[in-house]
């Protein structure tokens, strides 16, 4: 059983790719937290939040990619 490279490549890219937002996304929603008076204040959680999830969003297909990579 071999394990299929370019699925794996794609798999790490997803993973990679999905490192700076796994940071950017509670560093800006806990910048926004701390400038709850500031008038942008809910236009930039929401920039935060749509981070986080995207973050997980492509953890989530990386790991599935992997998976499939290895054991298929």
């Amino acid at each position: 059983m071999k394990t299929n490279k370019e699925l794996l490549y794609k798999g790490i890219k997803y993973l990679a790719s999905s490192l700076p937002l796994i940071f950017l996304g509670p560093s800006i929603v806990y910048s926004s937290f701390n400038n709850q008076d500031h008038p942008l204040y809910v236009y930039i959680l929401v920039i935060g939040l749509i981070m986080m999830i995207c973050a997980i969003l492509l953890i989530s297909v990386g790991l599935k990619v992997l998976i499939k990579a290895f054991f298929n």
